[in-house]
C-alpha cells in the first residue's frame, strides 16, 4: 500500500510539472489518470520495492549530489583527455566488485559507473562487475572504493 501511495504522488507531481496547466477540470483528470494508472500497476503486481524503491528516497537524495559532482568532474577529466594530449587516453578494462546487499544496490552502482563519463559497465556477473575505463586514472579512482562505499551506505539496511 506505501509503495501504491508513493507511486501516486511521484506520478502526479511529474503529470503536474509536466502539464503546466492549474485549472480544476485538468487537474481532477490528471488525478484520475494518475489513480488508473497506480490501480492496474497494483493489479498486474509490479509495484515492488525494487521497481518503487521508496526506502532508498532520503539516502539517495544524499547521494544524487555527490553523483552529479563526480559527473561533473568526470566530464572535466574526459575533456581534458580529448583536448589536450598531456592527459593521454589509455583504455583499461578492470573487474570491481560489488558487496552491495541486493540486486538493486548492484545494478544502481553499474549504473553508477555508467553515469560517469569515461567509465562504462559492460557485465555485472555475481559480486563483480566488469567496467571499462578511458584513462588509467579513471580506473584508479573507480578501484579506490569511493563509489562503492557511497551506494552501500545509501543501500542501507535493504
Amino acid at each position: 500500500m506505501r509503495h501504491a501511495i508513493s507511486l501516486s504522488v511521484l506520478l502526479f507531481g511529474v503529470w503536474l510539472l509536466l502539464s503546466g496547466h492549474y485549472v480544476p477540470l485538468l487537474l481532477s483528470f490528471g488525478v484520475i489518470s494518475c489513480l488508473l494508472v497506480v490501480a492496474v500497476s497494483v493489479r498486474m503486481d509490479v509495484t515492488d520495492h525494487e521497481g518503487h524503491p521508496i526506502h532508498l528516497s532520503i539516502a539517495a537524495l544524499k547521494f544524487w549530489p555527490w553523483l552529479v559532482w563526480q559527473i561533473i568532474l568526470s566530464n572535466i577529466a574526459v575533456a581534458k583527455s580529448v583536448l589536450f594530449s598531456s592527459h593521454p587516453i589509455s583504455p583499461n578494462i578492470i573487474l570491481v566488485p560489488a558487496k552491495q546487499k541486493s540486486d538493486l544496490g548492484k545494478v544502481i552502482y553499474a549504473n553508477s559507473i555508467t553515469l560517469t563519463p569515461g567509465t562504462i559497465s559492460l557485465e555485472l556477473e555475481g559480486d563483480l562487475i566488469l567496467v571499462h575505463a578511458l584513462t588509467r586514472e579513471g580506473a584508479k579512482d573507480l578501484a579506490g572504493g569511493e563509489m562503492h562505499d557511497r551506494v552501500v551506505k545509501m543501500e542501507g539496511k535493504a
